[in-house]
């Protein structure tokens, strides 16, 4: 492996040894809390309510940062040679890029409602400037077309802004019985697509060959099946 092979595993890599470890804990932390609530049960320890939020936090963050860096990795190091567009569309995607950290960081910060939802929509908007870039692979943009629903940067999109939602609604959620109720319908929501983005992403880390292998692979047929002879040796 090149070290822009080791630069693409970063992303499933961040997701397999920190989000879905997280992921278990919020949801067994999440049904305690909801049972403590709704029985009183003394023996449920009265700190599951600020663990599941503060761990929830955790997985939100590692989620949307997963995703950026996965983003980056892809348009930064598609193509060899020249960046497309030149010096100047580097840069603007590098503003976006960062601005998108940015509001992650003010999200966590602010404490008004109308801020915090201001972040978390130009935090997501600017994930999903840069997934439109070329460089980023999507099965389809579609959304009447089977491969928009199997596309694992779609699902991707739509988790993230599930979380940036559940994130920016916090002090809402731990206040009142609707939004817990609409923080509840995200969440299970978000768990399907948990799911799902697991089999969608082992599925195109089986699709995306070694950079050296690429020149050949991509030569080959996808609707066919076929590949080009290889040449015999000498």
């Amino acid at each position: 492996m090149t070290p822009i092979d080791w630069l693409w595993i970063l992303h499933p890599a961040l997701m397999v040894v920190l989000a879905y470890p997280l992921l278990g804990a919020v949801l067994l932390l999440a049904r305690r809390t909801r049972q403590r609530r709704l029985t009183r049960n003394q023996a449920i320890p009265v700190s599951s309510g600020g663990e599941h939020r503060d761990l929830g936090r955790w997985l939100s963050v590692a989620v949307v940062a997963g995703v950026l860096l996965a983003l980056v990795v892809v348009i930064t190091t598609k193509s060899i040679g020249p960046f497309p567009g030149g010096s100047g569309r580097l840069a603007l995607l590098g503003l976006v890029g960062l601005g998108s950290a940015a509001s992650l960081a003010a999200l966590l910060r602010v404490k008004q409602a109308a801020y915090r939802a201001v972040f978390a929509l130009l935090c997501w908007i600017g994930l999903l400037a840069l997934g439109s870039q070329d460089e980023v692979w999507r099965l389809s943009d579609n959304p009447l077309s089977p491969g928009f629903w199997q596309s694992h940067y779609w699902g991707g999109m739509g988790l993230v802004g599930l979380l940036l939602f559940s994130l920016a609604a916090q002090p809402e959620i731990q206040r009142q019985l609707s939004w817990r109720r609409w923080h509840l319908l995200a969440n299970g929501l978000a768990l399907l697509i948990f799911i799902a983005q697991g089999i969608s992403g082992s599925r195109d880390l089986l699709e995306i060959p070694l950079s050296w292998q690429k020149p050949f692979i991509y030569s080959c047929d996808p609707i066919q099946r076929v590949c080009p002879t290889p040449q015999p040796p000498g």
